[in-house]
């Protein structure tokens, strides 16, 4: 469960929150997104999405490997991750795990844009633009309606 973790908030920030910054979409989590999408649409975006947590998957796998290289505990590494990436959270580390740490992001930096090339290109040879697609992925963090729609679509 804590490999989950790591591989969530790691993926999340560098492979998922890459998505989002290609398409410089200003931040409103808070405000819910209303969006039309016909069923053609919602299947594409269906066909997409599978794609991309094939993606994932792949960089996950990529990400872990990357973090055993370096001999470092996953779950530590998550520990020290997410310290970083709150600052409300405090973790002590030593001198070693700190150069650890750094090698291993440095690491997972160079291969974001390897992901992030993909995932464009999922996205660029289906019939949604990017703009549509983020459109759709931001509806549907709100919209009961579509997320009912989408799983039809996906469990069909």
């Amino acid at each position: 469960m804590k490999m989950k973790n790591l591989l969530s908030s790691l993926l999340f920030a560098l492979v998922i929150g890459s998505a989002s910054v290609m398409a410089q979409a200003p931040a409103t989590p808070q405000q819910p997104v209303q969006v039309e999408a016909s069923k053609a649409e919602l299947t594409e975006f269906a066909q997409v999405f599978q794609k991309m947590r094939m993606v994932n998957q792949q960089a996950q796998q990529e990400m872990v490997q990357v973090v055993k290289e370096e001999n470092f505990e996953l779950q530590r590494f998550n520990e020290i991750h997410q310290a970083k990436m709150n600052p409300q959270k405090e973790v002590e580390t030593s001198e070693e795990e700190e150069k650890k740490y750094a090698l291993v992001v440095a690491e997972l930096e160079t291969i974001q844009p390897k992901f992030q090339k993909k995932m464009q290109t999922i996205i660029s040879n289906s019939d949604l633009s990017m703009e549509r697609y983020q459109q759709l992925a931001m509806a549907l963090r709100s919209d009961k309606e579509l997320q009912k729609r989408l799983q039809a679509i996906m469990q069909g």
